[in-house]
């Protein structure tokens, strides 16, 4: 994990991203605009935030990336399994209203990403040919196949020799992620390991999203040596992350995004 000191908005890296060369960034909640219960750099005007803060926070990202904030593209997110391909030059307004939760491009003049508030966001990176995927995982996403979808997008563009590297950000802990009995067998059965529900915090059972994301990485052929986990708990660190369980509807929403190389 490493923050970026060059500009105003506080955002992690993936090493493992920045070796391969790609453009990227998992942003917090730090750097923006955004004033109350969305201070500062939130990236949703659905949750009540004015359009004019989340439209500079969009600027302040899009510096970061290196792209114009006119191609800093995300999705109406549904916690489904749906992926879109972009060629990079679509209207950015026409692209936020269109449903999925996965969005790829070879593009290297866009950033596509992804907004989360306790959802696991992952980044896909394919060393070969450039191309790039965001990934929108909470837990019905995980259940629905999204992670695979991503993956699935990337090949598509890249061929079935596709070198996919995978940075799993900031999202809630396992020490956070207190589920019912039904929810924690129903991840623990879309899991290529079993071993993800912890009874170790209390009566109810605990799911750990990021090892169900990296088992479902490593079952689609991506080494772990190519999976890579940075940031921490948005449940539980409030300075520096949103948090839906925590904060309720007026939680603000992070952005994780990358460029195509």
């Amino acid at each position: 994990m490493a923050e970026n000191p060059m500009d105003s908005a506080e955002v992690l890296i993936s090493p493992l991203l920045t070796r391969h060369g790609f453009r990227h960034a998992f942003f917090t909640r730090e750097g923006g605009v955004s004033t109350g219960a969305y201070s500062s750099l939130n990236f949703s005007i659905a949750v009540g935030d004015a359009e004019a803060n989340v439209v500079e926070n969009v600027a302040r990202a899009a510096t970061t990336l290196g792209v114009s904030a006119e191609r800093v593209y995300y999705l109406s997110q549904v916690h489904g399994r749906a992926a879109l391909s972009l060629r990079g030059d679509e209207s950015r307004a026409e692209v936020l209203t269109r449903e999925g939760d996965a969005v790829m491009s070879s593009n290297g003049n866009c950033a596509v990403g992804v907004r989360i508030a306790d959802c696991v966001p992952i980044l896909l990176a394919d060393s070969e040919s450039g191309a790039v995927a965001a990934v929108h995982a909470g837990w019905r996403g995980l259940v629905a196949g999204v992670v695979e979808a991503g993956v699935e997008e990337v090949r598509r563009a890249s061929g079935s020799s596709a070198g996919i590297a995978a940075a799993i950000g900031p999202h809630i802990s396992v020490a956070a992620f207190e589920v019912s009995e039904d929810v924690a067998e129903t991840l623990k059965a879309c899991s290529p390991d079993p071993d993800v529900v912890d009874r170790s915090f209390g009566p109810k059972p605990h799911v750990d999203l990021a090892r169900i994301a990296r088992a479902k990485l490593e079952a689609l052929g991506i080494p772990r040596s190519s999976i890579e986990r940075v940031g921490g708990c948005t449940y539980l660190e409030p300075q520096r992350y949103f948090s839906f369980r925590r904060d309720g509807p007026r939680s603000g929403r992070h952005l994780a995004a990358i460029v195509a190389r």
